[in-house]
């Protein structure tokens, strides 16, 4: 069992991010016996939860005449446009039924900010408002985040990168995770969180570990 100054950040099993669900990741659902796998070598395991209103702004059917997947300039920086997905309280928005961590600590939900999108798991896409999570984990003497669920190249990857810059040591554990790949992302991903010290793992080295 890995130390308390050790957690797992398991991103967004939820399933709008299902295969089927409004914004599929391919073979997503292949994640959670591998997350289940892992949890159990955690005392200390953190879960995250896209949480939209209806209204969100990086919905296209909040945009007249915008589709899914274009993309569109906010005041933070340039938002793709996403088919709805987890919104408040929808059965998409739910964690996956065979999720098996009853010993998580913390349910962070993200994304509940009307005008602004929040992919990392740290910091809302404007880059200044905080999900308190850095905060949560300095509290309890966290040092090192190891990360998996969805998606690779969006929520996980953006997620790794602000562990470093919170000061946190941070590895994605690549087979415990699956990804959008849109347009090339997922290797802009992995070379981005490469550049900010962020460790590459698979789930055996990590339970070989112990």
């Amino acid at each position: 069992m890995k130390s308390a100054e050790e957690v797992l950040l398991v991103v967004d099993v939820q399933y709008d991010f299902m295969p089927g669900g409004a914004l599929a990741v391919a073979r997503g659902d292949e994640v959670v016996p591998v997350i289940n796998r892992l949890a159990k070598a955690f005392s200390h395991v953190v879960l995250t939860q896209d949480w939209h209103p209806a209204s969100h702004v990086s919905f296209a059917t909040n945009h007249a005449g915008r589709a899914p997947f274009e993309t569109i300039a906010m005041p933070y920086g340039e938002q793709v446009l996403w088919p709805p997905h987890c919104v408040q309280g929808s059965p998409g928005a739910a964690l996956h039924r065979d999720l098996d961590v009853p010993h998580a600590r913390l349910v962070v939900r993200k994304g509940h900010h009307e005008r602004v999108d929040s992919y990392s798991a740290f910091v809302e896409a404007d880059r200044a408002t905080p999900t308190g999570l850095a905060g949560y984990l300095r509290e309890v003497g966290a040092k090192r985040v190891w990360l998996a669920g969805l998606a690779t190249d969006y929520c996980v990857a953006w997620s790794a990168i602000d562990a470093r810059a919170a000061g946190f040591e941070a590895s994605v554990i690549e087979d415990a995770c699956r990804a959008i790949d849109l347009n090339g992302s997922l290797e802009r991903a992995w070379s981005d969180m490469r550049a900010a010290g962020v460790a590459r793992v698979r789930s055996d080295d990590v339970l070989r570990q112990g």
